[in-house]
C-alpha cells in the first residue's frame, strides 16, 4: 500500500477495454470525481480485443511503456469471444499485465451487502465476508501462452509453482489477516498433485512467522462445498491461479453475481484494479450492466494508494443503497440503469467523518 498523497493529483491510467469495459469505467470514474478528495487525473489508454483489430496488438507497447508514468490502474474488462488467438484461446491482455508486472497478489473481496441477495437461505448483510487471495503470475495459467495444435492426438498444460511465487502470495494473505479477522485457510490439492503438496510445505513453512493469525488447510473441493454450506467460516483464503479463478467465481455467485465481485492485482510496485467479471458482449451498449463492481474496485485503489477515507466513503455509499432492496441493476432482479445506480452511490456519499469504513 502506498501512502497518501497531498501535494498533487494521482495520475491514474485508464484501460478501458471491451464489451461492457467502457461503461462501467466511466461509472466508476464519475463515483471517484465525485468524492472531491483526493484529486485524481486519468488517461485513457488502448488495450483490449478492439484494439487488436484496429492496431494488431491487444497490449501494444507504447500503451505497456507508458504504465510506468502513473500511479495506478483502473481497468474495465477485456476480450472478446469471437476475437481469438490461431491456437483458439481468447486474448486476454489482462492477464499478460498481471504476469509482465509481476501482480502476484490477485485480492477477490467478497461482501455480502444483503441477505436477500444471496441464493443461500438466512443470510444477512455481513455474513459472507472474505478475501480470496490468488496467485496470480504462475499456477496452471504458466503454460497459457504455449500454442497448442488442435488437430493433434493430445494436449497438454503444467502447474508451476515456485518458492518465490508461493511465498510472496502467502506473505501477502497473512497480511490481509492481520488487517481482518486474522484467519488464513490454505486451499490446494495437496493429497493429489505433488506441486500443491510443495504448495502446502511453503505455506506451512511461513506459519510460525504469524503466531497471532490462525490457520487451517482444506482441498479445493471441499472448499467449493464449504462455500456453499458455510461461507461464514472463511477469512481470507489464499490458493493457486486456477483454483482462485474458479472459487472466486463461485464466492461472487453467493452474494449477488459478478457484478459484485470487485478485485485488485498488487504488485511490490505495481496495481491495477478491475472488476472480476468479463465484458459481457451481449449486453454491451445497452445501459444496464452493473457497474459496482468496478466501482469497488476503485474504493480497493484508493486503499492502496493510501486514501482510505475516500476508500470508505464508497464502500459505506454501496452499503446504503444496497438496504434499499430495490435498488438493483437487472442483473439482480431489479430495474435501474448502468447510470442510475452509479447517481445512487454518488447520492449517498457521507462526508470523510460519516463513512463507515
Amino acid at each position: 500500500m502506498k501512502t497518501g498523497n497531498t501535494d498533487k493529483a494521482y495520475r491514474i491510467a485508464a484501460l478501458p477495454g471491451d464489451g461492457i469495459g467502457p461503461e462501467v469505467t466511466a461509472e466508476a470514474i464519475r463515483v471517484l470525481e465525485a468524492l472531491g478528495a483526493p484529486r485524481l487525473a486519468f488517461t485513457e489508454l488502448p488495450v483490449g480485443a478492439g484494439e487488436y483489430l484496429r492496431s494488431g496488438d491487444p497490449l501494444p507497447a507504447e500503451t505497456f511503456g507508458q504504465l510506468s508514468e502513473y500511479d495506478a490502474v483502473l481497468l474495465g474488462a477485456m476480450g472478446l469471444p469471437n476475437v481469438r488467438w490461431p491456437h483458439g484461446v481468447e486474448m486476454t491482455p489482462q492477464l499478460d499485465l498481471r504476469e509482465r508486472l509481476e501482480l502476484y497478489s490477485g485480492l477477490r473481496p467478497i461482501y455480502l451487502f444483503h441477505g436477500d441477495d444471496s441464493p443461500l437461505r438466512n443470510r444477512r448483510a455481513g455474513d459472507i465476508d472474505m478475501m480470496i487471495v490468488r496467485e496470480s503470475t504462475e499456477g496452471l495459467f504458466s503454460w497459457r501462452t504455449r500454442a497448442c495444435d488442435l488437430g493433434a492426438d493430445k494436449a497438454e498444460d503444467r502447474m508451476l509453482i515456485t518458492r518465490k511465487g508461493a511465498e510472496r502470495v502467502i506473505r501477502a494473505a497473512f497480511e490481509q489477516a492481520r488487517l481482518r479477522r486474522k484467519h488464513v485457510t490454505l486451499v490446494d490439492k495437496a493429497n493429489v498433485l505433488p506441486s500443491m503438496a510443495y504448495f502446502r510445505a511453503v505455506f506451512d513453512g511461513l506459519a510460525g512467522e504469524y503466531p497471532d493469525i490462525e490457520t487451517n488447510r482444506t482441498y479445493v473441493d471441499a472448499a467449493a462445498l464449504y462455500l456453499v454450506r458455510t461461507p461464514e467460516m472463511f477469512d481470507v483464503m489464499v490458493t493457486e491461479n486456477m483454483f482462485g479463478d474458479i472459487l472466486s467465481d463461485l464466492a461472487a455467485g453467493l452474494v449477488g453475481g459478478m457484478g459484485m465481485a470487485p478485485s485488485a492485482d498488487i504488485g511490490d510496485r505495481y496495481g491495477v484494479f478491475q472488476p472480476s467479471h468479463g465484458t459481457a458482449p451481449d449486453i454491451a451498449g445497452r445501459g444496464i450492466a452493473n457497474p459496482v463492481a468496478t466501482i469497488l474496485s476503485a474504493a480497493m485503489m484508493l486503499d492502496w494508494l493510501g486514501e482510505g477515507d475516500g476508500a470508505a466513503r464508497i464502500r459505506t455509499a454501496v452499503r446504503t443503497v444496497f438496504r434499499d432492496r430495490e435498488a438493483r441493476t437487472s442483473d439482480m432482479g431489479g430495474s435501474l440503469s448502468t447510470t442510475q445506480m452509479t447517481d445512487c452511490i454518488i447520492a449517498a456519499l457521507p462526508c470523510g467523518s460519516r463513512a463507515e469504513g
